[in-house]
This record gives C-alpha cells, sequence and structure tokens, in this order.
C-alpha cells in the first residue's frame, strides 16, 4: 500500500444518455432512466480508483459551502476517503453535465465556478505531501502551487492533462514539465501520437509518457526505449466511456507502485479500463484490489 497525495477537480456530474451526436433540437424531451448524477472529477475518480485498489489516497479539492459540497463530504467515508483536505473556499460547488451517445461517444460540459482564480492553501499542501510516496497532481490550476512544493521535497509526479492542442501550451506546460509520469489523450493532438511522443520528450522528457488512443487503446514511451503499443479490451462491452482514461492512468499507478515493468503496468491498466467503461458513472465499475487480481487471473 502506497500514501498518495491526489490534488484535482471534483464536480457534480449529471449524466444524460442520447440518440447520438449531431444532437437535433426538441423543445422538451422526456429520456426515461436515462438521466443520472454521481460524484464526480478527475481527482475524486483516481483517488476513489485508488483507495479501492488498496492504497492510502489523500484527496484535496477545492468545494463550495453549498449542498453539492456537503453531499461530497458525506459521501467520503463511503469512498475509503478522508474529508480532511476538502477546502471549502470555492463560491460554489462545480457542476458538469455529461451527454453520451450510444457508442460512447460523449461531450462534457464543465462549470468550474470560481476554481480557476483560486489555489490550494499553502500551509495544507505542505502537510498533504507530507510522507507520500507519490503526488497525483491534476491539472486544474488551483493545484499548480502543488507542483514546486512536491519538487522541493523529492516527491515523484504523475498527471494527466487530457487534451492537448499545443505542445507548448502555457496552460499546461508547468504540469507536463514538472511530471515523472505524464498522461495525455491523443483526442486533439497536432500529429500523430508518434510524433508527438518525439515532440513531448524533446520538450520535457518525463520518465514514462502514455497516449490514450481511445478504442485503439494506447501508446507508452519510457526513456530511452522505442514506444510500445497497448490494445484496448472491453470485457464487458461499452456502456459508457466518462472516467476511461482516470481508470487507465489509476491502475497504471497501482500497478507501477507494487513494481511492476511500465508495459506490464498498463497491459493490466488496460483491463481495469476496459472493465469500468462497462458501467455508466466517473466512480462505478472501479474495481477492488481483489476483483482486479482475479480479473487479470481470469484473462489469462
Amino acid at each position: 500500500m502506497s500514501r498518495i497525495a491526489v490534488a484535482g477537480l471534483y464536480t457534480f456530474e449529471t449524466s444524460l444518455c442520447i440518440e447520438g451526436f449531431p444532437l437535433p433540437y426538441y423543445p422538451v424531451c422526456f429520456p426515461f432512466d436515462r438521466v443520472t448524477s454521481a460524484h464526480a472529477g478527475v481527482g475524486l475518480n483516481v483517488s476513489v480508483a485508488l483507495a479501492r485498489l488498496g492504497h492510502d489516497p489523500r484527496f484535496a479539492s477545492l468545494i463550495g459551502a453549498d449542498e453539492a459540497g456537503a453531499r461530497l463530504r458525506d459521501a467520503m467515508p463511503g469512498f475509503g476517503l478522508d474529508a480532511r483536505w476538502l477546502v471549502d473556499s470555492g463560491s460554489a460547488t462545480s457542476q458538469s453535465v455529461i451527454l453520451v451517445a450510444p457508442d460512447g461517444n460523449r461531450q462534457i460540459h464543465c462549470d468550474l465556478k470560481s476554481l480557476q482564480s483560486l489555489t490550494y492553501p499553502a500551509a495544507r499542501a505542505a502537510e498533504l505531501l507530507d510522507g507520500v510516496d507519490l503526488a497525483v497532481i491534476c491539472n486544474i490550476g488551483f493545484a499548480r502551487p502543488l507542483l514546486d512544493e512536491a519538487r522541493r521535497r523529492g516527491v515523484p509526479i504523475a498527471t494527466d492533462v487530457h487534451v492537448l492542442a499545443d505542445f507548448d501550451d502555457a496552460y499546461n506546460r508547468d504540469f507536463m514539465a514538472a511530471a515523472d509520469i505524464l498522461f495525455l489523450s491523443d483526442e486533439r493532438l497536432p500529429c500523430s501520437p508518434q510524433d508527438a511522443i518525439a515532440a513531448l520528450r524533446g520538450r520535457f522528457d518525463p520518465r514514462i509518457l502514455v497516449i490514450g488512443l481511445g478504442a485503439k487503446g494506447s501508446l507508452l514511451s519510457e526513456r530511452g526505449r522505442a514506444p510500445e503499443h497497448i490494445p484496448a479490451v472491453a470485457p464487458c462491452g461499452v456502456v459508457n466511456t466518462v472516467g476511461a482514461g482516470d481508470a487507465l492512468f489509476s491502475a497504471f499507478l497501482d500497478q507501477h507502485l507494487r513494481g511492476l515493468p511500465a508495459l506490464h503496468a498498463l497491459r493490466n491498466a488496460a483491463r481495469y479500463a476496459g472493465i469500468k467503461i462497462g458501467r455508466s458513472g466517473a466512480t462505478n465499475g472501479l474495481l477492488s484490489a481483489a476483483e482486479f487480481a482475479a480479473s487479470l487471473a481470469a484473462a489469462d
């Protein structure tokens, strides 16, 4: 078991299953049993997965002193998390609406409220990072100051910058430069994933770099080694791809922290994420450590 600091977004998520994209206009619609709400956000998704996998994550986030924030605090024990790292400094708690098509494609509308103008309190950040084995610092603005604090303490950093259209992107540059383990998606890359690896290595050179390719799997680059492709799997079919990247990221960190080589860890993580997308809801379908081990054994 590893002690892991996770600084990232919490959002109260509402999902609507639609007929497909593009979405035609209707003045009113009655999508029976197709509207669901759940606790979500990258920081929470990763923290819940790591807790389920047997680690000790400290989930740090900014929320509002409102009903959505109170709901999260009430839910934290059920997730195996401690609410002490949540700070009620936002004008309101982040909320998101996600449109999900039958093929699993989704469109996310996230209202961050005042979060991008705030930072996580420095005194709390120092306490958060004390004695941890890894800092997962998500690319949300309020977590940015934790990058320098983690590096000052010699704590390795993992981050996922998600959608990246510019390798010199000013918003994400600090996160990419600080990362020992860097994940991102191929969704808006300006070139092929292979060329993106070369570009990112020329600029930042993280120890481990993973580019998610959606249904095509993922591409792994370890410093000094040729890239490796890992195919995607979906043992339970595809219901909703929301949270798939967070599941892949979390399971990779779990397996790598347990001493597995990066390639082996990512192959196992692909199965974890593949099972997760058989359920709808960002924190639904996340296997426990025992369930994950049984699934890997059954696949051998």
